[in-house]
């Protein structure tokens, strides 16, 4: 039976899950596999290369620095949170990213995107550490009006929450019939339009199909999140979420604010670990 976890995004709300898989690595748990979107890919990855800690540690280091994340930024290149500077300089000089650890790893590794010419979601598999891979993360973390659309293996890629924001049954029918999915809404939370809906239709508006699916997220996600609680009854799929809101919002720049929310997701991990244990067993 194969056992996968699904990793919700949500910016830098993601250092929850950080926490969470920083707990689970520390006490070898490994799933067959895991899918994340937006934020569940950029730090999930770290857990396909073995590296608890990174993720904060990367995260509050730069926090301040302008090419990691900020207005400058943006009106530079055009991404708030630097594209070339986040998913290629800092992994290969500043914060070492073990490629040859993500390689050599047989736990599998799934991103999800949206392509802005359909809408509609695309999964990828990544195997391989290459220009590409990290390129596949940065499409799937790259929120619209913030970022540039990321060309990438013949596709027009933005932010994978907008098609599939909590992929299990995806993972589901792909073969992965036992999950943990790790959200980082508490529980009851229900998404509403996007208040920014406007503003997307006057910069995307060569793309209708992403509008679309941007203006009915919130259905899709209040769909998914009904799912996941579904799932969670039937005994299939274990749920970890926050008690309660976390404090930090999709942008920070305070390193307290950071380790704040990440130690959260620690304890939350620590909470449930024997449940977790006895998942990943049965």
């Amino acid at each position: 039976m194969k056992k996968g976890l699904v990793l919700e995004g949500g910016a830098l709300r993601g250092l929850f899950t950080v926490g969470i898989l920083d707990v689970m690595m520390e006490h070898n748990i490994t799933p067959g596999g895991f899918i994340g979107v937006s934020a569940g890919a950029a730090f999930g990855c770290n857990m396909k290369s073995r590296q608890p800690g990174r993720a904060i540690r990367y995260n509050t280091n730069y926090a301040k620095d302008w090419r990691y994340c900020s207005i400058r930024s943006y009106l530079k290149t055009g991404d708030l949170f630097g594209g070339e500077f986040d998913y290629h300089y800092l992994p290969a000089h500043l914060d070492i990213f073990d490629e040859e650890a993500f390689d050599n790893n047989p736990m599998e590794m799934y991103v999800v995107c949206t392509d802005v010419t359909t809408g509609k979601a695309v999964y990828k598999k990544l195997d391989k550490c290459s220009y590409d891979c990290y390129e596949w993360i940065r499409a799937s973390a790259s929120m619209p009006l913030a970022s540039r659309i990321v060309k990438v293996d013949g596709y027009q890629l933005l932010d994978g929450g907008i098609a599939d924001s909590i992929p299990l049954r995806y993972f589901q029918e792909i073969g992965y019939e036992k999950n943990i999915v790790i959200l980082t809404q508490p529980d009851g939370y229900v998404k509403e339009k996007n208040k920014f809906l406007p503003l997307m239709k006057m910069q995307l508006h060569k793309y209708p199909h992403f509008i679309e699916a941007a203006a009915n997220r919130h259905l899709m996600y209040n769909t998914e999140t009904a799912y996941v609680k579904e799932q969670e009854l039937l005994g299939n799929t274990l749920v970890i979420r926050p008690k309660e809101a976390l404090p930090i919002g999709h942008i920070s720049h305070d390193p307290e604010e950071m380790w704040r929310v990440y130690h959260i997701g620690r304890a939350a991990g620590k909470e449930r670990l024997q449940d977790i244990l006895r998942f990943m067993q049965e």
